[in-house]
């Protein structure tokens, strides 16, 4: 946890030197760290936000200028894209023309190769691992990229996959110019980066701030910044970034804790929630002589939950979630069986399957103390501790940072550092199908191919992400979904717990922020008064 002291130092010795005239918009995170930032980040959906899309641009970009609806997809790097009606393998991107990099040299085909070298070809010069690492799930579904002409590329699936689009929305480019003048190692393009972003790279202090500066020349005049500076600053700890607020250190916190909300509303503060594509589980692992493979012991802990009193900790924070996505959702389909709180039926299942109060179940759940998306996972994670308990379940907590939790993720439960992990509280988003369903549901997705951390296995989970790639009508493919989500409520896959409501506290100096229905949200539009 970052001290107040140590916290006002870091920011007031970057603002000193500050010309007068400068606004700035300082944003307190829920990381313990600053998410990288040499093109595609770490850390979630949090280093997504404030380190992807504020430097770098997509081939496909989000709409989010509203908050009556769930985000869309549009256009951003690419102009337009469109399967190849003879080969439905080779989806043709018309690019952007006049999109420079911040080091002024020119974003075109030949970069759109290059990055998807960085991130698809081990033999490539400009490989990055770590950054590919980032895009698992999604880089294993390509075959190649082709350079049609300056303008326009191809890119090439291993088969048809009507998902390509969604893919796009989180592949972010790096400038390969800097890259290679800054001596061709990532390590040093870290600490002068380049991508095509509103932000630009100012400087930063690890573990402590990173300082971006708006882009005046930015490609889409709409979305130039109307803030001069924007410092973005690690504080893992809830009260912290709570105080820092009160004390004007800084203009804007993520996550802040339900009980803080009537203190910083009488303060003047603004709290801003909105529904968006969210859900707060436990990943079950499914292997080899893990409890979790009988489905009775599935359903027996999300029967043991009570969904409402979760809800209810939050203060408004969050919502019960009873699947992967809303009950009113297209996706939400018709399951046969439903989440629900019922510790009686949780009690039967669990004697059935051999368990009782002289033979507890006993699972071991990975949880992280804060992070993207993690809500408040302390008194979350201990109130269904008490919960299961009381119906007959021992659960133990393995306690770990967030960005160990996304490389634990990443690994799968099969993974020697898992061995005895039944559960692993990672926050999700089902923002597209891919990423909410086909990732974490496919066996050809089995970590460290893709999402699936627990080893699932389910040939009708497989015939029916199969299918979804294969749709490309929109109002079909929403019903395979549909279908797809029904089978995984009743598999009892995961344990659902709420959906976030996505909260965020901020000056009452802070103007013009639209909270949009998605993961990420635009900076670009905020402004000090």
């Amino acid at each position: 946890m970052m001290r107040r002291g140590l916290l006002a130092a870091v920011l007031a010795c970057g603002v000193a030197g500050a010309a007068p005239a400068e606004t700035v918009l300082r944003v307190g995170m829920t990381l313990s760290d600053i998410p990288s930032i040499t093109g595609q980040p770490d850390q979630g959906g949090e280093g997504w936000r404030f380190a992807g899309v504020t430097l770098y641009d997509s081939l496909v970009g989000w709409d989010l200028s509203r908050t009556d609806r769930a985000s869309h997809l549009i256009p951003a790097l690419a102009l337009s894209w469109a399967a190849d009606p003879a080969d439905r393998r080779r989806w043709i991107f018309k690019l952007r023309p006049g999109v420079t990099f911040h080091d002024g040299s020119a974003f075109d085909a030949d970069a759109v190769a290059w990055n998807m070298a960085k991130l698809m070809d081990p033999a490539a010069p400009q490989y990055d691992a770590r950054q590919a690492a980032q895009t698992y799930g999604r880089m294993n579904a390509l075959a190649g990229v082709e350079v049609i002409d300056p303008l326009t590329v191809a890119i090439i699936t291993k088969s048809p996959d009507a998902l390509v689009p969604w893919y796009f929305g989180r592949i972010f480019f790096s400038s390969p110019a800097q890259w290679e003048k800054v001596g061709r190692s990532w390590e040093a393009f870290a600490r002068a980066p380049s991508g095509t972003g509103p932000w630009r790279f100012d400087r930063i202090v690890p573990r402590q701030r990173l300082d971006l500066v708006r882009n005046p020349t930015y490609w889409d005049p709409i979305r130039v910044p109307k803030t001069d500076r924007l410092v973005l600053v690690p504080i893992p700890d809830a009260n912290t970034r709570v105080a820092a607020l009160l004390s004007n250190q800084v203009d804007w916190v993520e996550a802040p804790p339900p009980d803080a909300a009537s203190r910083l509303r009488q303060a003047g503060m603004q709290i801003v929630v909105n529904s968006y594509q969210h859900t707060w589980p436990w990943m079950l692992s499914r292997v080899d002589g893990s409890p979790f493979n009988d489905i009775r012991l599935r359903r027996a802990v999300n029967l043991a939950i009570d969904r409402e009193g979760i809800a209810g900790l939050l203060g408004g924070f969050g919502t019960p979630a009873v699947g992967q996505v809303p009950p009113d959702h297209p996706w939400f389909g018709t399951p046969k069986w439903q989440v629900r709180y019922d510790p009686a039926e949780a009690r039967r299942l669990l004697a059935e399957a051999g368990f009782g109060p002289r033979n507890p179940l006993r699972m071991r759940v990975t949880i992280s103390p804060s992070g993207s998306g993690q809500m408040q996972p302390q008194i979350m994670n201990e109130a269904m501790q008490e919960m299961l308990r009381a119906v007959g379940v021992e659960v133990a907590f393995e306690v770990i940072d967030w960005s160990t939790m996304t490389q634990r993720r990443s690994q799968g439960a099969q993974s020697p550092e898992q061995t005895g992990i039944h559960g692993l509280n990672n926050s999700w988003s089902w923002v597209d199908p891919d990423f909410g369903f086909v990732s974490v549901l496919a066996s050809d997705k089995i970590a460290p191919r893709g999402n699936n951390w627990g080893n699932v296995r389910v040939p009708e989970f497989d015939r029916l992400s199969n299918a979804i790639r294969a749709e490309f009508d929109p109002e079909k493919q929403d019903s395979l979904l549909a279908e797809l989500h029904a089978r995984m409520v009743e598999d009892a896959t995961w344990l659902w717990v709420v959906h976030d409501m996505n909260p965020r506290a901020m000056s009452p100096r802070v103007k013009g922020f639209v909270q949009a229905r998605n993961w990420i949200q635009d900076l670009t539009t905020v402004r000090m008064e």
